[in-house]
C-alpha cells in the first residue's frame, strides 16, 4: 500500500540509537546510519527527520529504556546513603556488562560532544543528566541525609556513573570498574560514621 512502511520503525530507532551510542554524534554519519538501521536515506529522513532530530528521538529512547531501571533501584527503601549509591552504579555496571549493546553510555558520549549538538540536543542532554541527578538527591534524601550531603553526594555519584562509561569504553575489566563502584559506594558511609 502507498503511504505504509514497510519496516519497523521502533527497531530503526533502536538501532539508530546504537549507532549514536558507538560512534557520538560528531561520527555518525548518516552512512553509518542508513547502514546500521538498513533504512535508505530516504526513508531515514522521512521517518525521523534530519540527524538531530533523530538524535533526540534516539536519545528519548535510550531514557525510556534505562531511567526506569535507575528509578527502580532508587525507590528503595534505603537505609543509608551507601546503599543508594550501590543500587544506582549496579544498575550503570548491568548496562556496561550487556553484550548486546555499545560499551559506555549514550548521555556519556553525547556531554562529551557538547559544542558538535544543535541547541535543542544541548538542552536535551543537560536536561537528561540534570533529571538522573535529581533523581538520585531525591534518594538520599530519603535515606536520611540533610540536604548539602545529598546534594554533594548525588554530583560524586552521577560523575562515578560517567567515568564508568568512559572507563569502559576505554576497555578497562569489568573487575576494574566493580572497584570504582565499590569505593564510591563506601565514601558516604565513611562520611556519616564520622559525623
Amino acid at each position: 500500500m502507498v503511504g505504509r512502511k514497510q519496516f519497523d520503525v521502533d527497531e530503526a530507532l533502536r538501532r539508530a540509537m546504537h549507532v549514536f551510542w558507538r560512534w557520538g554524534y560528531s561520527e555518525a554519519s548518516i552512512d553509518r546510519l542508513t547502514e546500521g538501521t538498513g533504512l535508505g536515506r530516504s526513508s531515514l529522513y522521512a521517518t525521523f527527520g534530519d540527524k538531530s532530530a533523530l538524535f533526540r528521538k534516539s536519545l528519548q529512547r535510550y531514557a525510556e529504556t534505562y531511567h526506569p531501571q535507575y528509578e527502580h533501584a532508587l525507590s528503595g527503601p534505603h537505609s543509608n546513603p551507601s546503599a543508594v549509591v550501590t543500587a544506582y552504579l549496579q544498575v550503570t555496571l548491568n548496562r556496561i556488562a550487556d553484550p548486546a549493546v555499545p560499551d559506555g553510555c549514550l548521555l556519556t558520549v553525547s556531554a562529551t560532544q557538547f559544542p558538535a549538538l544543535d541547541a535543542d540536543s544541548q538542552a536535551m542532554v543537560r536536561a537528561m543528566i540534570d533529571g538522573v541527578r535529581a533523581m538520585l538527591e531525591q534518594a538520599l534524601l530519603a535515606a536520611g541525609v540533610d540536604d548539602q550531603e545529598a546534594e554533594e553526594l548525588a554530583l560524586c555519584t552521577l560523575a562515578t556513573n560517567k567515568s564508568l562509561a568512559v572507563l569502559s569504553r576505554a576497555g578497562f575489566s569489568s573487575e576494574d570498574l566493580v572497584t570504582v563502584a565499590a569505593a564510591a559506594a563506601r565514601r558516604p558511609r565513611e562520611t556519616t560514621s564520622t559525623r
